[in-house]
């Protein structure tokens, strides 16, 4: 008698799966708002440090923009002449959007965080400016309340990870809007201001219980108790250690910008979704498709999508312009209504 063959049990998901439903997204939003006479849109990307995958990415992303209907245009600029580059970029017409790789000084985060308050808000495709950073951590969604027209920016890296676990349906459509993560216990080691304390943020806003972890201990986000805070607390967690936040996880999310660093996999609970953003592998493969349900090794080409999705509702949140039919009015101030 044949042997009935098991299946296997861990679901590995490639970031290109996920990105070609957002980019066709884009595509087809672009072309709704925008005039028959619309030239393609500009991003400009500034690239002022020597890290070879900031360089991967930025190359990633051109050849994504140019295949999806935009211009990417990549300046390598000197990092004591950054500043003015970008104050150039945000007069200049023909620029609709702002990216810029870091870090830039990597001993100085207050000098990357200037850069990114130089900046223009109507250009910040990257949502790290301080109006877009506020409304994510207070959970606004919007610029312009009480109209509500024009959606805030959420920044790229972490937004993209929240787009990963919508595609994976970590997300609950039956729970409301805001609520979809109740129930969900998420870990994130890294709490960088660029990527990592943003997505727990993200996460805890969206009802889940979030530990942020990094080299300097745990954090807990959280809205409370049957999430009845309008949005997250951030509570420290004395004594905690990355060992006793992974079997507690539903969802792990690695984001260590170093070769050495890997999950513990034996700490991973049975059946545990398993993401790396990293450009490093920070699971070890064959070891973590043995105890998760899913894992999905990368998510940069997911981002790239996301950032281009960004600065289409960066076009979207400018004034209408003269000549725009109701219609295209319409889907403007509809874009991406779901983050």
């Amino acid at each position: 008698m044949a042997t009935q063959e098991v299946p296997k049990t861990c679901k590995v998901i490639l970031s290109d799966t996920i990105a070609k439903k957002l980019l066709a997204e884009a595509r087809e939003t672009l072309a709704a708002i925008q005039g028959p006479n619309d030239s393609k849109p500009t991003l400009a990307a500034f690239l002022a440090n020597d890290d070879p995958a900031a360089l991967q990415y930025a190359e990633w992303s051109k050849k994504t923009c140019e295949e999806n209907g935009f211009n990417f245009d990549l300046r390598k600029v000197d990092k004591e002449l950054l500043e003015e580059a970008i104050v150039a970029a945000n007069q200049d017409d023909a620029v609709d959007g702002i990216l810029v790789y870091y870090p830039i000084w990597r001993n100085n985060q207050q000098q990357d965080r200037y850069i990114q308050e130089t900046v223009a808000l109507h250009k910040d495709v990257e949502g790290l400016c301080h109006t877009h950073l506020f409304n994510m951590y207070h959970n606004i969604r919007f610029l312009d309340p009480p109209h509500n027209a024009k959606k805030s920016i959420l920044p790229c890296t972490p937004l993209a990870i929240v787009k990963t676990l919508e595609h994976l349906q970590i997300y609950n459509p039956i729970l409301a809007s805001g609520n979809r993560l109740f129930g969900k216990t998420i870990t994130v080691i890294n709490r960088s201001e660029v990527n990592g304390r943003p997505l727990a943020a993200l996460l805890a806003n969206d009802g889940a219980t979030v530990y942020s972890v990094d080299i300097t201990g745990v954090q807990l986000f959280t809205r409370g108790s049957g999430i009845r805070a309008p949005r997250h607390q951030v509570h420290d967690k004395e004594g905690w250690e990355l060992k006793d936040v992974l079997p507690l996880s539903d969802v792990v999310i690695a984001g260590v910008p170093s070769e050495q660093f890997k999950v513990p996999t034996e700490l991973l609970r049975e059946g545990a979704v398993c993401i790396n953003f990293s450009s490093h592998r920070n699971f070890d493969g064959p070891a973590v498709k043995e105890k998760a349900s899913i894992y999905v090794p990368s998510t940069g080409k997911v981002t790239i999508a996301v950032l281009l999705r960004n600065l289409v509702r960066l076009i979207a949140n400018r004034p209408r312009p003269e000549g725009t039919s109701d219609a295209a009015e319409k889907t403007r101030n509809e874009v991406f209504q779901d983050g």
